[in-house]
């Protein structure tokens, strides 16, 4: 199996279909917002040109307001690598959502713990409250370990991994490995790990492009559409990059521009996070991609895993 992961913007979709045609492989999507049919243009999703030329696996699998955990991504992930295997070909996993890389690839144990939505709203009143620091003081007392790899002001992260603790009685950390150490399994014969990255004016200049093709294409009247659908704005999915800027826009408290502003500086926070996520795993090897073409990039990556 391959892994081609980078921060958002980098361009990783086009360089994996254009590595798969020259493969015959398939994609396994890996990002947690292109899993939700009906948001097209806000997750960057792989065009239908792209999804005519290669086969990808795990995109538009639930609605927004479903549920999807961890533990479903890994379900529908394993099960698609092994349909592809049993075809004689190769599973390219390609996104930038870190976790579900890392539940495929190492095989995670994933907490035995749904989301707890009251538990959470308590737990966010609760930080409001007592001010910020208060739940990751307590995390530090329950599972040290776990908080030692999570920032205090990644406050959703904290509540997940309090919540776990509180509905399994087992810290998250044992679930994940210990120290947050990554364990290869067994389950895969080869997986190359390939990371894209650029310098950051490039990459800010990337975002600062897709921004304006993804407002060129619609994405005001997508996050329209699927309000007036129904959808409540609180969605988990609705709360995810693209979605929760323009929402304040469409209900007259920011100007488009506000919202295009906010939305370029919280994609720039996110691929940072991204970023960040990927250096903590030493088995990336990293391919710096300036502006080549995706085919040229393919290429590359080729070379990188000699296929």
């Amino acid at each position: 199996m391959v892994v081609i992961t980078g921060p958002t913007a980098i361009g990783k979709t086009p360089a994996a279909v254009s590595l798969a045609e020259q493969l015959g492989a398939e994609i396994v999507c890996a990002d947690s917002r292109v899993i939700y049919r009906g948001m097209n243009i806000g997750t960057a999703k792989p065009t239908p040109v792209e999804q005519a030329l290669v086969p990808h696996h795990v995109l538009d699998v639930a609605h927004p307001d479903e549920v999807v955990t961890v533990v479903d991504y890994q379900r529908w992930a394993e099960q698609a690598i092994a349909e592809i295997r049993g075809r004689g070909r190769l599973p390219l996993m390609v996104g930038g959502t870190g976790l579900y890389i890392r539940a495929v690839v190492d095989g995670l144990r994933i907490p035995p713990a749904p989301p707890d939505w009251e538990l959470r709203a308590a737990l966010e009143a609760e930080e409001r409250a007592d001010g910020p620091g208060t739940l990751y003081r307590r995390l530090r007392e329950v599972d040290p370990a776990a908080a030692s790899h999570i920032h205090p002001r990644n406050v959703r992260r904290v509540i997940r991994a309090l919540e776990v603790h509180a509905k399994t009685g087992t810290p998250i950390s044992a679930f994940h490995g210990s120290g947050g150490a990554a364990v290869v399994s067994a389950r895969r014969d080869t997986v190359a790990m390939i990371a894209l990255h650029t310098d950051r004016d490039r990459l800010y200049a990337r975002i600062h492009q897709r921004i304006d093709q993804q407002l060129a294409a619609g994405l005001v009247a997508e996050v329209s559409a699927l309000l007036q659908i129904g959808y409540a704005k609180t969605l988990p999915a609705l709360q995810g990059l693209g979605y929760k800027e323009i929402i304040p826009h469409l209900e007259g408290r920011l100007s488009l521009a506000e919202a295009r502003a906010l939305l370029e500086r919280n994609t720039r926070r996110y691929a940072k996070r991204q970023l960040t996520w990927i250096r903590g795993d030493a088995r990336y090897r990293w391919l710096e991609v300036e502006d080549d073409p995706p085919e040229v990039v393919a290429e590359r990556i080729r070379a990188m895993i000699s296929v």
